[in-house]
């Protein structure tokens, strides 16, 4: 069947969306997603909430590919359609990726890392600063608001060895389950996993080109969960 034919109305809304600036869809003759190519299904689904199909987005500050990504996926988290959730969650492993994980999941905790978010990526990538250290996380983000005070208590209650450790270790474990092999990754009910640069294979496609297609097949996933 005809992919776009599958699609409810808020995907045919993105779909004319990307056609209308020039983004590629997957057309009739392309057909739907398929397994393997542009989108991996997990041998077994991961043990989830029953209700809204949670999204996932695995991330690195850090992430050339991730910055790229921003410009696609927070319009697109905006009009989340009444099935679905979606959340991030920061990958760690190297060591120069960990104090990025902490500095996202202190801010998670105290409810603004969506507050100072392009901040950190344009500090990262535009203004090439490291942020690998609290004073230089603090001295970026205090003129924008931050509560020093609380980001002090909250970085030292997510040490490794502290009780809040064990959220980033939780989020590894989510990481290594969907079986990551790159960020920027989009997990999907704790069945799929699709990106940009997947959802494109075997295409030319620029970074914002490959964000919006991660994005369509998304959604021909979650409606058609289970059944892909």
């Amino acid at each position: 069947m005809d992919f776009d034919k599958k699609l409810n109305r808020r995907t045919g809304l993105t779909l004319l969306a990307a056609a209308a600036a020039g983004l590629p869809t997957l057309s009739a003759a392309q057909g739907a997603p398929r397994a393997g190519q542009h989108y991996r299904k997990l041998s077994q689904r991961l043990p989830a909430s029953p209700g809204k199909i949670e999204v996932v987005e695995f991330f690195w500050y850090g992430c050339p590919a991730c910055n790229a990504f921003e410009a696609v996926l927070q319009p697109w988290v905006k009009q989340l359609p009444p099935t679905m959730q979606f959340r991030h969650s920061h990958i760690g492993g190297r060591a120069q990726v960990k104090p990025h994980q902490r500095l996202f999941f202190a801010l998670q905790t105290m409810g603004v890392e969506h507050q100072f978010r392009s901040a950190i990526f344009a500090a990262i990538h535009q203004q090439h600063q490291a942020l690998d250290k609290p004073e230089d996380m603090i001295k970026l983000l205090q003129p924008l608001g931050l509560d020093v005070a609380k980001f002090n208590s909250t970085w030292a209650a997510l040490d490794p060895k502290a009780m809040g450790g064990v959220r980033i270790a939780q989020a590894d474990k989510l990481a290594e389950a969907y079986g990551l092999d790159g960020v920027p990754t989009l997990g999907i009910g704790g069945l799929y996993t699709t990106s940009p640069s997947k959802a494109s294979t075997g295409e030319q496609l620029n970074a914002l080109q490959g964000g919006q297609r991660a994005l369509m097949v998304t959604e021909y996933l979650v409606n058609n969960f289970g059944k892909a």
